[in-house]
């Protein structure tokens, strides 16, 4: 029996093509791209920002799936997830974390290394997200939401859009420590309009069906909305209540009129989001994000739902309507 043997030069040189193959095909891996996490309340009232986001960053350079991934995660209205969600980034080590004010002190426990912009908060200094504005310090930055002076200006559009509405309930998440900030406000000017104000805590569904219908059982009421997680999940329950029980109603962000709200009031959040992927991008090539500062809302933006108030009976003021930045036919 004949065996056949390589020969020195043969196995020299297949031991040299395996190893180039070895090279090539590592070579060939694509290399991990820079990740966001990106966390949020609900997916659907997240759409426009996380489009606007998107594009601002493919503005920038950074392409979604081919220059940057974008780890997307929703807490669906239950503030717990945030822990579970914080954890998960600090495994998938991204690079760095946008989300809303709320959930900050939850991720900021998760991580003090991983970068972290929100864009959605309010009062981060004095809820100690931030050592302050101009030096936030850390690995934290982002972009202030609201001021406690909007409580009155939701009263003064309430009451102009509804000239009957005598009382005022702030809808509003008690833990959230803005929100009664809002409704505080909202209570020193409500002498000057003619209204009293009362608090409709909430802490879940049950919650809003119980209080709202309690507060229409008297006449002459209207609500203000107040910006929340729980408040923006279950906002087709509160357009719905407020429609059946015929309560004119204000809120905080321009998807509860898209929705069929009657009006809003507040930040365009499109361009808070678009300015927190501009900060994303300077972390990315190297800036730390204590050198950011918090900045402050410029833009401010009012829309009304027409179809609402004429199911309503209310007759819009033309003035109102051209002060509008958005009218919804």
């Amino acid at each position: 029996m004949r065996i056949n043997h390589l020969s020195r030069r043969e196995f020299i040189t297949l031991l040299g093509g395996a190893a180039t193959w070895s090279l090539v095909a590592r070579a060939q891996q694509p290399a991990k791209l820079p990740t966001i996490g990106f966390l949020g309340a609900d997916a659907s009232a997240f759409s426009p920002w996380t489009a606007a986001f998107v594009a601002r960053m493919r503005e920038l350079g950074w392409i979604e799936g081919r220059t940057i991934s974008i780890e997307y995660r929703w807490s669906e209205g239950r503030p717990e997830r945030y822990t579970e969600i914080a954890a998960e980034f600090v495994r998938l080590k991204v690079d760095v974390i946008v989300t809303v004010g709320s959930a900050v002190p939850t991720v900021k426990q998760a991580t003090s290394v991983i970068p972290i912009v929100f864009a959605l908060a309010t009062d981060p200094v004095g809820s100690g997200l931030v050592a302050s504005l101009a030096h936030p310090g850390g690995n934290i930055t982002g972009f202030h939401n609201y001021e406690p002076a909007l409580g009155a200006k939701w009263m003064g559009i309430l009451k102009e859009i509804a000239p009957a509405v005598r009382r005022a309930a702030f809808v509003h998440v008690p833990e959230i420590t803005a929100n009664v900030a809002f409704m505080r406000v909202g209570e020193a000017s409500s002498a000057a309009l003619g209204m009293t104000v009362s608090g409709a805590g909430v802490r879940n569904a049950a919650d809003i069906e119980h209080v709202v219908t309690e507060f229409a059982k008297e006449a002459n009421g209207g609500l203000i909305v107040t910006p929340s997680p729980l408040t923006a999940t279950r906002r087709a329950e509160i357009i719905e209540l407020a429609a059946r029980l015929r309560l004119p109603a204000i809120y905080s962000f321009r998807f509860y009129t898209a929705d069929g709200g009657l009006i809003s009031y507040g930040i365009d959040q499109n361009e808070l989001v678009r300015e927190a992927a501009s900060y994303v991008d300077r972390i990315l090539r190297g800036t730390n994000p204590a050198e950011l500062p918090v900045q402050l809302p410029t833009k401010y933006q009012l829309v009304i739902n027409m179809k609402t108030a004429n199911a309503l009976g209310l007759n819009v003021p033309n003035s109102m309507q051209l002060l509008a930045d958005e009218v919804i036919e």
